[in-house]
């Protein structure tokens, strides 16, 4: 653990609490494949529109956040959902989302599709 002192000496942050744990980036169209990542040992297709990304060294708890993102010419929207037990939360070992049409007609693939978690590491 190291605090880092910010801009004016005023305050400190705790550098490995702001620091990105996992990260991924694919090609989510035909057959997926990843371009690059972090932490990160695997990424399942689900289906249409619906990815899993398989967490290397896994987080403390399901309570860790995630910011989600794709390519979209026509506002598709990345939904997040939990993948374990506790409905509706993140699981521990996976993170599972979906792209979602802007018009909520249905799921959709993307060509570039991002994902960004942060939280405590067991």
């Amino acid at each position: 653990s190291i605090a880092v002192t910010g801009e004016g000496n005023s305050t400190t942050t705790n550098l490995q609490q702001g620091l990105i744990k996992v990260w991924h980036n694919f090609d989510g169209e035909g057959t997926i494949a990843t371009r690059d990542s972090f932490n990160s040992s695997g990424l399942t297709d689900n289906g249409t529109g619906d990815y899993s990304i398989t967490i290397t060294n896994d987080f403390a708890n399901p309570n860790y956040a995630a910011v989600t993102d794709n390519e979209s010419h026509s506002g598709h929207l990345c939904m997040i959902y939990g993948e374990g037990a506790d409905n509706g939360r993140y699981a521990v070992g996976a993170f599972r989302f979906f792209i979602v049409e802007n018009d909520g007609s249905g799921v959709t693939d993307s060509n570039i599709v991002t994902a960004l978690l942060a939280g405590d590491l067991a």
